[in-house]
């Protein structure tokens, strides 16, 4: 491919494939074993010949790095760790040539306490407008000894930390959904509301495409920050129904009082205006667990965000019924409000799907899997359904999100030394979760190469699974029946048939284990079963596996051209 001059009116993101980058991981330009942005410029190349249309980088800010920079100190500065702004101005420049946008991540449900702003909050002391900033409240019980509330961690533990005084004694306690190095921000104060949107037009001003906006479902907490103890089945960011404490009630179907509250999308509406204010398509996009769909796609109403993950679909098994009803409840919800409909399999926060799709335990997708897991994943399974689910996702109308890796067939990885872990979760919850570590390995490039070609140096910074030799890039381009190969020719195909603003015509007939449709002129069959299934009329243009003949066999996906009467 040659470079692509980009173009604004276009709404880009409805189609879109984007390919998300995690700094650290994905490549190492100085030798320190730590991914960086000069790295990520050197590869941007090969990121063109697969065929994505933008890519969405995980935050690179200045950053303490106790939660590999979620936490953040400025948000308006790059991380010493990942480079300067001069090497994002490389970076983005590089990507624009390409005809490669780029979306930046923003933070904004909490700080890092090393940020100004915190530190202002605990000198200024309780009453005070710094204080306002963020979410301070006195303890209960006769010293406020106890908690505000009895809201718990994302991480484990409790979600309040109580501070120092200036004198020794104990004083107030802070709000930290995250680790307590995070403290969460009070959306109630215009002072917060303003320093976003400045954040915002700092990005903007230097050309940044849009924004994946971390936790997009927080910020806004119940009044009276209520007592809320989450089901057992519940997951640990939202996105499954739960019941409030009683005596409190709440108008919306998840009513966790710190998810999903009303008052955020007050915020998405004031963000959508500031970016309409710049020449061409500029996005957001949500980072929301919000159960149901119906509910999801409050998000993405034409005057809020354009785009919002969906993660429904990436937590569906590797099941026909359950793909077919998630895929039909997605193109509804979303078309309802005039949005697209977004596909994902993997990301930074979860098991990666080449392992995931294989579980055979307990899932323990949002808790890591590690050595001592119960029914880890069979390789060769996981591979084969990871290959089939992406070929799947990707003949799908909507944009799709693909996490950097993935086109190599990489699975989690599992054997990590513990005094290697590096995620808040597994330290807060004394090693009982494995957290996200496994997923979060930096890729290979090189199979030869010291560190795999991830970096100049000899070592990364989370260990490689040896076995990824023979998973580097150059071990699988352009040879057949790769997985990266298969991932250039699903997305070449994407293109040639206009896929993604397609539409889906179920086919039924092949069983309860397949998923079959027509999009366009393509004939999509997957095969989630174990039995062999005869394929429909038509050339054949991709199989995730290889046929006999026309036989399509388990765990497997193909596209046909479809056959018109």
């Amino acid at each position: 491919m040659t470079g692509t001059k980009l173009t604004s009116g276009t709404e880009w993101w409805r189609t879109a494939v984007i390919y998300q980058i995690y700094p650290r991981s994905f490549a190492d330009a100085n030798g320190d074993g730590m991914g960086d942005l000069a790295g990520i410029s050197s590869r941007l190349p090969q990121l063109q010949e697969l065929g994505i249309d933008a890519i969405w980088l995980s935050p690179f800010y200045t950053s303490p790095q106790r939660d590999a920079g979620y936490d953040v100190s400025d948000y308006c500065d790059v991380d010493p760790l990942f480079g300067t702004l001069d090497d994002f101005e490389v970076l983005q420049r590089t990507a624009h040539d390409l005809g490669i946008r780029v979306i930046v991540d923003i933070v904004p449900n909490h700080s890092s306490s090393d940020h100004g702003w915190f530190q202002a909050a605990l000198a200024a002391g309780p009453g005070s407008a710094e204080r306002a900033r963020y979410t301070f409240r006195d303890g209960k019980g006769e010293n406020g000894d106890l908690p505000p509330n009895n809201w718990e961690s994302v991480f484990g533990g409790l979600a309040w930390t109580r501070t120092t005084d200036p004198d020794g004694t104990p004083g107030q306690w802070y709000l930290h959904l995250f680790d307590t190095s995070q403290p969460d921000f009070d959306w109630d104060s215009e002072w917060v509301r303003e320093q976003f949107r400045a954040v915002l037009r700092f990005w903007l001003d230097r050309g940044v495409d849009g924004f994946r906006v971390d936790v997009a479902h927080g910020m806004i907490k119940a009044p009276g920050l209520p007592d809320y103890t989450p089901p057992a089945e519940g997951g640990s960011m939202g996105g499954a129904p739960a019941t409030l404490e009683p005596g409190i009630s709440a108008e919306s179907p998840v009513t966790a009082p710190y998810w999903a509250q009303d008052g955020v999308h007050e915020i998405y509406r004031d963000w959508h205006k500031v970016l309409a204010a710049y020449p061409g398509d500029r996005v957001l996009a949500a980072e929301a667990w919000v159960d149901p769909l119906s509910q999801m796609a409050k998000w993405v109403r034409p005057d809020e965000m354009h785009q919002a993950f969906n993660f429904a679909y990436l937590e569906t098994p590797w099941n026909a019924a359950k793909l077919r009803s998630v895929i039909d409840e997605s193109i509804e919800a979303f078309g309802n409000v005039g949005a697209p409909s977004t596909w994902v399999l993997s990301n930074h926060d979860v098991v990666r799907h080449a392992s995931r799709l294989a579980l055979t335990g307990e899932n323990l997708q949002g808790h890591g899997i590690g050595p001592k897991t119960v029914g880890l994943p069979d390789t060769a399974v996981g591979l084969q359904r990871a290959r089939a689910a992406s070929a799947l996702m990707l003949s799908l109308p909507g944009s799709s999100y693909l996490y950097q890796g993935e086109e190599l067939g990489l699975p989690e990885a599992v054997d990590l030394p513990d005094h290697a872990r590096e995620d808040p979760t597994w330290f807060r919850t004394n090693g009982e979760r494995y957290g996200r570590d496994g997923c979060r390995v930096p890729i290979p490039w090189e199979g030869a190469s010291a560190s795999f070609g991830f970096s100049t140096g000899a070592k990364s910074w989370l260990p490689q699974p040896a076995e990824w030799a023979g998973l580097a890039r150059d071990q699988q381009n352009g040879v057949a029946g790769s997985t990266l190969e298969l991932y250039k020719h699903a997305l070449n195909l994407r293109r040639e048939h206009s896929l993604a603003s397609g539409t889906v015509e179920w086919i039924d007939g092949f069983g309860p284990d397949v998923v079959a449709y027509r999009n366009g002129a393509v004939t999509i069959v997957a095969n989630t079963g174990a039995a062999s299934v005869q394929l429909p009329a038509g050339d054949v243009l991709l199989a995730s596996e290889d046929l006999v003949g026309r036989t399509l066999p388990g765990d497997a996906t193909a596209w046909l051209r479809a056959v018109t009467a």
